[in-house]
């Protein structure tokens, strides 16, 4: 099991047509008991948040994983198990 940070706002816009933010954090929250994951939707500001709570999971050994298409976002992260397109995450929400 992995805590997954998901760039809220990226993963949203990622599909056309965009999904709602409450449908966002439904879908994701559903997937997480799914595949056996938490799940973290992070809404604005997101990406200093998820860089400090990454660098604080990956000191910490905790397994986690990015969800997220920004590339400047991505180029701060260290650590992740894996860093999954905000397009990529969104379509694989629904089952």
């Amino acid at each position: 099991m992995a805590l997954v940070l998901v760039d809220g706002e990226n993963v949203r816009r990622s599909l056309w047509p965009n999904l709602a933010r409450d449908e966002l954090e439904r879908l994701a929250a559903a997937w997480g008991e799914r595949e056996g994951h938490d799940v973290r939707v992070v809404w604005e500001p997101a990406d200093d948040r998820i860089a400090a709570e990454s660098e604080a999971l990956a000191a910490a050994g905790t397994p986690f994983w990015v969800a997220t298409s920004d590339r400047g976002l991505r180029a701060r992260i260290r650590g992740a198990e894996r860093l999954v397109g905000g397009g990529s995450f969104a379509r694989g929400l629904r089952p």
